[in-house]
């Protein structure tokens, strides 16, 4: 576990130095804020209750996108600058590797994800402050679930992302190939809406069942913590870890 603790920090500094992670922080941030400031501002106009989960419901869509720019390096960029090579010949295992990189950029998300708890905070200062405004009480149950659900959503796009930036040199290439993968699972939760002329029902089932949406806005964001949505995320990054794991093995012995 040395070798992971070691990984993990290198990685973290790393995104820290990064001119790319802060501005995927920055996009995150301002696209997050313009979401809820928009929704804020209907819900005031229409007495309507405050909603604190609306911020995490943007971020779990602008994290296909953006968790692609966060991984497409990790091993992409160590590949073609030959440190891979250098790294296989140290007393480390592949799953350290793996699992290092993978923490790194998780506690780095983690930091992004822990800034938006400004704005259940300002919902509830509002609340508090200036009834005129807000009218009710926010619900705090969907945002403690949602806080919840989102950090393992974020955890699953990840792991996506760090399994493609293993099997290519070019980082462009394994954003790419990771932030299509991402939407198409994303996707999936809207097969259910079409015709069954164009899909069958058991597909459209079937791909619901592995949508990275639907195991989130049907649970985590309206206060409902189900096992078997915690256990899908838990799934995802394990699959797509091992994977990655397997693909460096077949780096090593080429």
């Amino acid at each position: 576990m040395r070798s992971v603790w070691v990984i993990f920090k290198r990685e973290l500094a790393q995104y820290f130095v990064s001119p790319i992670a802060y501005l995927v922080a920055f996009a995150i941030l301002l696209l997050i804020s313009l979401s809820f400031n928009s929704d804020l501002e209907q819900r005031v106009l229409n007495a309507q209750r405050p909603n604190g989960t609306i911020a995490l419901t943007a971020f779990a869509f602008f994290m296909i996108f953006f968790a692609p720019l966060l991984t497409m390096r990790l091993l992409a960029e160590e590949a073609r600058e030959g440190t891979l090579e250098l790294m296989f010949t140290l007393p480390v295992r592949d799953s350290e590797i793996v699992l290092g990189k993978f923490l790194g950029a998780w506690a780095y998300y983690t930091v992004i994800l822990a800034l938006t708890l400004v704005y259940p905070v300002i919902i509830m200062m509002l609340t508090t402050f200036s009834d005129a405004l807000l009218h009710s009480e926010m619900d705090i149950g969907p945002v403690i679930a949602g806080y919840l659900g989102i950090w393992l959503f974020g955890g699953a796009t990840l792991a996506v992302g760090l399994f493609f930036s293993a099997l290519t040199e070019n980082q462009i290439i394994a954003g790419f190939l990771s932030m299509a993968t991402l939407f198409i699972l994303w996707l999936g939760d809207l097969a259910g809406l079409l015709p069954s002329s164009i899909i069958s029902t058991e597909l459209a089932r079937a791909l619901r069942v592995i949508s990275l949406q639907a195991h989130y806005s049907t649970s985590f964001v309206i206060g409902v913590i189900r096992m078997e949505d915690v256990v899908f995320y838990m799934g995802i990054m394990a699959v797509m870890l091992y994977a990655t794991m397997l693909t460096l093995e077949s780096r090593r012995w080429r």
